[in-house]
């Protein structure tokens, strides 16, 4: 499932062109001696958050499927994953101009802080911060994380989410007219459909089929989980 994360990341970057875009041109502006690998590091800030970010709600999955539920939660954030994707636009102003309002002010004043400090260090402080930027390409891709139920696994799908973004953001700041707007809404526009069958996949991995790696059922998860508590015990 963790490929997912790498595409939805990739398709997910057409988007960040707009929403995250201006914020890599401003730290591509503020490097004049055009070093390349700054701007690398400002990528990598970015996916360091988010694999941070997957790490915490990964935690938060495994709590769950501890306490029995594990199927109905891939069930549920499954479904999730296709209204927002179905609604994205819309849940992402909702969020963002809802509860998330003080955090993004907080956000931007240390985007601000950071870009003028100027500095390999401070490009990749700008990275970590700008990855606390409420997006809704983040938010799917943190459901999915919580999904897998593991924290370790949480955090890599969320390191693949980032590292699909990194190529057109890198390219963007190396030259600001690659990508022509139409071309980049025609691709963007492949993402909904994308998430949409990421929530399936999570749907059909709740509901126990018996098909190994994508839906196994709920008596061999528990075979398996008696088994390790066995070996823990010897």
């Amino acid at each position: 499932m963790i490929w997912t994360g790498l595409i939805l990341g990739f398709l997910g970057s057409f988007h960040c062109l707009g929403m995250c875009g201006p914020i890599a041109l401003a730290v591509s502006a503020a490097d004049s001696k055009r070093y390349w690998w700054r701007k690398l590091w400002y990528n990598l800030g970015r996916t360091v958050t988010y694999g941070l970010l997957g790490l915490l709600v990964g935690i938060v999955g495994k709590g769950l499927q501890l306490a029995g539920i594990q199927q109905w939660v891939s069930i549920g954030l499954g479904v999730l994953i296709i209204i927002f994707a179905m609604l994205y636009k819309r849940s992402e102003r909702a969020l963002a101009g809802g509860g998330l309002y003080g955090m993004v002010a907080k956000v931007k004043s240390s985007l601000g802080f950071w870009l003028k400090r100027g500095g390999t260090y401070a490009f990749f402080m700008t990275g970590l911060v700008n990855g606390l930027l409420p997006c809704g390409m983040v938010y799917i891709a943190l459901l999915a994380s919580m999904a897998l139920s593991n924290p370790w696994q949480g955090g890599m799908y969320m390191v693949a989410f980032g590292l699909g973004t990194v190529p057109l953001l890198f390219l963007l700041m190396l030259g600001s007219t690659l990508f022509s707007p139409l071309w980049r809404q025609r691709i963007y526009g492949l993402m909904p459909y994308f998430a949409v069958l990421i929530g399936v996949l999570f749907i059909i991995r709740g509901m126990g089929l018996g098909i190994h790696f994508l839906s196994p059922s709920l008596g061999n998860f528990e075979i398996t989980a008696g088994a390790s508590d066995m070996t823990i015990c010897k």
